[in-house]
Order: C-alpha cells, then sequence, then structure tokens
C-alpha cells in the first residue's frame, strides 16, 4: 500500500513516529494509503531546516522570488490534470471541481508574482531638518499553515504563496485525509526554482498542530477549519507569542427578494448548496424567501432541480454534479442532522436517506435534502452541516431576512437575489458579514481582494490572499536616517519635536 511521505529539505522523509493515519478513496470506502503522523521531532526538524534556509531566501531580492512562482504557475497548468485526479481521488469531489479547486489557488500564485510592487515601502523626504524616514516590509521568518481538507490545494496555496512570495519560509500541515496533493505542490515548487527547505510538508494529527503552535521558531501561523478549532489554534499561537489569522466556520443564507428571477435564484441556490457536496465554507446552506408567495414559488422551482442532482464517483467527470463526502463520520453526521430536522417538525420536501449508489455501497454518499419551514431554533439552522442539505426559513419581510443572518453567530457569507438597487444597496451596507454577494451566490473574491468572514467565523485582525495577505506575512520597519553635516550640537535629553 501507498505511504505518503513527508516532504523536508527537499526530499520525501518518512518521519520519526512510527504512527500512522488511514487514507481513503471516498467513493468506495476502501483504504487507499498511509499518511505519517508527525511527532514534535519531526516539527523541529522540519523548523530547524527552514530557518537555515529562510536568510538566504529572504535576502533574494522579491524580483527572483516572484519568477520562482511564475514557473510554478506554468507547471500547475502543466499539470493540472494529474494533480486535480489526484485530489479527487482522496477528496471525492468531482474532477472539475477539483480543477477549479487548483485554480483558485493559482490565481493566488498569479497575484503573488506581483510581490516586488506590493513589498514596497513608503519614504518621508525631509521629515525634519536633515532627516528622511522610510518603512521597511521584512518577512516574519518561518510562519506555518495548517488548511483543511475541503480545499486541499487552493487553500494551501493561499497560505504559502504570498508568505513565500514575500520572503518567509513555509511549514505546510495539509489535512490528514487528502495529504498528496500537497506534497506535489511542493515538488512543483522545487522544480520552479525554490531552494530545498523553503517550503516543508509536515502530515499529522493534533499533535503536530501543537508542536507548531509551541514552536518558538515558529513566528505565525494561518488556519483555515472549523470555529472550535480556529478559535483554539488562535488563542494558543497568540499565548505563544505569534502572530495569528485563524478561519473558522459558516452559516451563510441567501435572501430571495419577491422581485428576484425564481429561475436563476434557483440555479443559484443548487450549485452553491449541493456543489461539493456541501462541504464548503462558502456553499449556501440557508435559503430565505420573503414573503410565502415566494417561498412556495422558490420551492417550486427547486424541488425538480434538487431531485435531479447526479451524485457519484469522481470518475463520472461532467456527468456527476457531486460525489461523497470525506468519511464515513462526516456521513453519519450529516444524517443525523437531516434527522433531528425531521424530527424538530421542519418539512423534508427531497428526501435523500435512503440514497444507494450500485457498485458504490460502501462509499461515504449522502443524497440531497431540501427542507422547508425551518426555524432558527432548529440544530439545522444552527448548526454548520456541512452537507448536501438546504434549509428554507420564511421570513415575513425583508427586515426579519437581513435580521435573521444578522443574527446568526457565523458571519462568513450572505448573498441576496434581487432587481431592485435600493434594496441590494442597503443590504451590502447594513450586512454583518465579511463576503457578500448581489445576485451571485458564493461571494468568493478573487485573488486581488481579500477573502474572510466576520464574527465567529474568523479570529485575527487580518483575512486571506489579496494585499492583507502581504501584510499578514510581513513586518513593518520604520527607519529615521539623518546625516550629519558636520555641525555638532550636542546631547538632546528632551523628546525631540517639530518647531
Amino acid at each position: 500500500m501507498e505511504t505518503i511521505s513527508h516532504f523536508v529539505d527537499g526530499n520525501r522523509v518518512a518521519g520519526t513516529s512510527g504512527r500512522h493515519g488511514d487514507v481513503y478513496n471516498p467513493a468506495t470506502g476502501d483504504v487507499i494509503a498511509k499518511v505519517p503522523m508527525a511527532n514534535a521531532d519531526d516539527v523541529h526538524a522540519a523548523v530547524l531546516g527552514a530557518a537555515a534556509a529562510q536568510t538566504a531566501w529572504a535576502a533574494t531580492n522579491p524580483q527572483r522570488r516572484a519568477r520562482v512562482l511564475m514557473s510554478f504557475v506554468s507547471l500547475l497548468n502543466r499539470d493540472m490534470d494529474k494533480l486535480a485526479v489526484a485530489l479527487s481521488r482522496e477528496h471525492g469531489k468531482t474532477l472539475p471541481d477539483a480543477r477549479g479547486d487548483i485554480q483558485r489557488g493559482l490565481e493566488v500564485a498569479e497575484f503573488c508574482i506581483g510581490a516586488p510592487h506590493l513589498l514596497k515601502g513608503e519614504f518621508t523626504d525631509s521629515a525634519g531638518p536633515g532627516i528622511d524616514m522610510y518603512s521597511m516590509r521584512q518577512p516574519v521568518g518561518v510562519v506555518a499553515g495548517i488548511t483543511p481538507f475541503n480545499f486541499p490545494a487552493m487553500i494551501p496555496m493561499w497560505k504559502f504563496c504570498p508568505a513565500i512570495a514575500a520572503g518567509n519560509a513555509f511549514i505546510l500541515k495539509p489535512s490528514e485525509r487528502d495529504p498528496s496533493v500537497t506534497v506535489m505542490l511542493a515538488e512543483l515548487m522545487q522544480e520552479a526554482g525554490l531552494p530545498d527547505s523553503v517550503l516543508q510538508v509536515i502530515h499529522g494529527d493534533k499533535e503536530a498542530v501543537d508542536a507548531i503552535l509551541d514552536h518558538p521558531g515558529v513566528g505565525a501561523v494561518g488556519f483555515v477549519g472549523s470555529t472550535p478549532i480556529a478559535e483554539y489554534i488562535y488563542s494558543r499561537a497568540s499565548a505563544n507569542g505569534k502572530r495569528a489569522a485563524c478561519f473558522g466556520g459558516a452559516k451563510n443564507h441567501m435572501i430571495v427578494m419577491p422581485d428576484a428571477n425564481m429561475d436563476q435564484a434557483a440555479d443559484a441556490l443548487v450549485g452553491s448548496g449541493y456543489g461539493a457536496a456541501g462541504e464548503r465554507c462558502m456553499a449556501v446552506s440557508v435559503a430565505v424567501p420573503v414573503g410565502e408567495a415566494t417561498a412556495d414559488a422558490l420551492i417550486e422551482k427547486l424541488v425538480p432541480r434538487v431531485e435531479a442532482l447526479k451524485v457519484g464517483p469522481y470518475t463520472g467527470e461532467s456527468d456527476i454534479d457531486y460525489g461523497p463526502l470525506i468519511t464515513r463520520d462526516a456521513k453519519d453526521r450529516v444524517l443525523g442532522l437531516v434527522q433531528s430536522g425531521v424530527d424538530a417538525g421542519a418539512e423534508l420536501v427531497v428526501d435523500g436517506r435512503d440514497f444507494s449508489l450500485q457498485g458504490y455501497e460502501d462509499g461515504f454518499f449522502v443524497g440531497p435534502h431540501l427542507f422547508d419551514r425551518v426555524s432558527a431554533d432548529m440544530d439545522i439552522y444552527k448548526t454548520e452541516i456541512f452537507g448536501p442539505v438546504l434549509s428554507t426559513v420564511r421570513a415575513e419581510s425583508y427586515e426579519s431576512a437581513i435580521t435573521l443572518a444578522m443574527d446568526n453567530e457565523f458571519g462568513n457569507g450572505a448573498a441576496i437575489f434581487t432587481r431592485d438597487g435600493d434594496t441590494a444597496r442597503d443590504f451590502a451596507n447594513r450586512i454583518n458579514i465579511g463576503m457578500v454577494g448581489i445576485n451571485v451566490p458564493i461571494p468568493v473574491p478573487l485573488a486581488f481582494h481579500t477573502f474572510g468572514g466576520w464574527k465567529k467565523s474568523a479570529f485575527g485582525d487580518l483575512n486571506q490572499h489579496g494585499p492583507d495577505a502581504f501584510r499578514f506575512y510581513t513586518r513593518t520597519k520604520t527607519v529615521t536616517a539623518r546625516w550629519p553635516s558636520g555641525i555638532k550640537e550636542g546631547a538632546a535629553f528632551s523628546i525631540p519635536v517639530m518647531e
């Protein structure tokens, strides 16, 4: 059976812990590989190697660092299909969706080619008599990223591309559930010209995570995952004096106004709610039609679309709408939440509980579910389901709809479908949520803007990718310079002020 190794100091290595985890093909339920679980010694060795390489990498001029990313982008395009197959086999998402996963990471790499401009500081000539002041953006040093299973290519690239472009060395701890593609990405970075040890990949579980959080050689940590873990990592990293940006869960609402195009709204809800089996932090999991007539019309449009969804293995390519969940535990959890919704009195208008796929009975597939008449006190509303389940909460008015979204503890994304500009503008201005879509169901910003939620969806002061990434992975140093003209005025014992 294949063993997926760590990637440390330019080589695949086995590690020293002796512990391994299983990697599954979610479509079949079969164990297809073993992955090593790093211990503190493995993490320490990776950090030492990264620290030794980082100084020379930081001294490399930004344009040359950007050229490595240029080559990396070319190699990503060359190996797109190979990467997508590896990703889909371990995650379960369809091949077109896997290519999209890689593409959205590639776009961040493209943005980071502009690092020489993004890293420019500021300069003030003659800030005082014969005094100039200037600021420099300098790398933090060795930084780390702890990334989730649901985007095993995109989110690692969101982390390591700006960090490396800014002159840092990077320790990547990907999800142990689908780890192959991250090692392949590291090898492509090496092929692109990145010096050994600047990007290290360490697999593992909580033991490896805690070793990263506690290691004094790691200066910053980025994380994406569930809210409880995001809060834990943020707290522990901060307590250890590290900079931290941790992104958690979501419960994304889409408000459908009476004037919306119902066909467009229904298509948007089906794509955003069931794509990738709902395993996206930006999935729309709550539809909020305003008014009974709007709700009835929307449900009428949704039901045939949801019932027609094609569920299957990634090998079905474009004939499949979504694949299995990542693990059997995830499947059992989603089905348990569906049952809780039924028990609480929600109306299950599309019931996927009996779904079974011939030839893949042991896979982690869950059929599509659509709930109507869900209320805010139900577990299926309060919990991030992370599965192919769409809940409909009927709102009496626009005000009650926007209040529902604003009162939710999560603040990742929200959308509104309407043809009225005043309503759309009011929604965008008032909503206390980090990413907003207007007639756009998944408002994921492009690479040159930043990605991040509010409330319990994010912990930290800066977002992912875009300009915020370079702020996070650098520190500002301000220099006040005076070159004496030869006139000696003696020592000054009071704070200098402008006259």
